[in-house]
């Protein structure tokens, strides 16, 4: 099987999803293979260390594989681990760092698949890409500065620093509380009057207290106005304030790859929600489906993996009616 270049199903993705579609493809005895520009799971490879998930293991889980953890909610470490058991319980054909270029159909309907590696072709493409690639840009002077990322991953890093925490929502608030217990001096801007709705339960008391008792400063109907070397200036509600600052963590969002999408011909309304049908998850290009939270555009808080498994067998059942 590694060794055909022409399959039944092509999967861009090796996420959750797109190893849930290639279980259902096995399933039904058809020929796939899933491309993915990194490693396995590579979204949950880059979440932070420490991260709980909101939902519990049930609701994770793939294929019929049970999901076992010490705790109802598992964390990043256990799901990598987990995922990466259902891939070799299933032998899945994954090729990994491989990034897919471009998507074509030629005059036979057949898909032609161009990646940095090689050329495939395959009667359907299934697009599992998820939507943590493409962060949501503040758009400010000294957002390229080394010193500021889009993607918190460790809160060692940051001990004994004077760290700018952008954003309100769970990735936000995990990044504040983190690196404060790391030793840091946390500051939290904050666009909108309160904390993100999104925020885990367990946890919203105990960031509204670092609040309270100023252990964490939070500025909220702020906006992070510009990026210095050694210091950033804040829009607050009592005017500019300029503060030290070593660290700036932007946690502003992410969003689909439009222009991936646009390129392989997918509809994009103004929205920004493809246009896919949602009893066989086919797009407008007939034989190319998408899967998981990529459906969901920009409202990433719409599609999780516990409601988009059934995308998996939606689309093979689809195929192979």
């Amino acid at each position: 099987m590694a060794n055909q270049i022409h399959y039944d199903i092509l999967i861009i993705g090796a996420g959750p999803i797109g190893m849930a579609c290639a279980i259902e493809a096995q399933k039904a005895n058809l020929s796939y293979v899933i491309i993915e520009k990194g490693a396995l799971v590579n979204s949950l490879f880059n979440y932070p260390v420490f991260m709980t998930f909101f939902s519990t293991s049930q609701k994770l889980e793939i294929g019929g594989v049970p999901f076992v953890t010490i705790s109802p909610k598992p964390n990043r470490n256990e799901a990598v681990e987990y995922y990466r058991r259902v891939a070799e319980k299933f032998g899945l054909n994954i090729n990994l760092f491989e990034k897919v270029k471009q998507v074509n159909k030629n005059e036979a309907e057949i898909f032609e698949v161009e990646t940095s590696k090689t050329h495939y072709t395959a009667k359907n493409v299934i697009v599992a890409t998820g939507f943590y690639d493409v962060p949501l840009l503040m758009n400010i002077p000294g957002e390229n500065l080394p010193k500021v990322t889009h993607y918190y991953k460790d809160p060692h890093l940051y001990a004994f620093q004077n760290v700018v925490v952008v954003g309100a929502n769970n990735s936000g608030v995990d990044a504040a509380l983190e690196t404060y217990r790391k030793g840091a001096h946390v500051t939290m801007v904050i666009r909108s009057s309160e904390l993100g709705p999104h925020v885990k339960y367990w946890v919203r008391p105990d960031i509204e207290n670092r609040i309270k008792e100023g252990s964490i400063t939070a500025y909220f109907n702020a906006e992070l106005l510009e990026i210095r070397e050694n210091e950033v200036d804040i829009n607050t509600t009592d005017g500019t304030k300029t503060i030290p600052n070593d660290f700036v963590i932007a946690m502003t969002g992410y969003q689909p790859d439009f222009s991936m999408l646009r390129k392989f011909g997918i509809e994009l309304p103004e929205s920004l929600c493809p246009v896919y049908n949602e009893e066989t998850m086919e797009t407008n290009v007939k034989g190319l489906y998408l899967a998981g939270v990529v459906c969901g555009g920009l409202d990433t808080h719409k599609l999780f993996i516990e409601n988009s498994r059934v995308h998996a067998e939606m689309i093979v059942r689809n195929i192979t009616k």
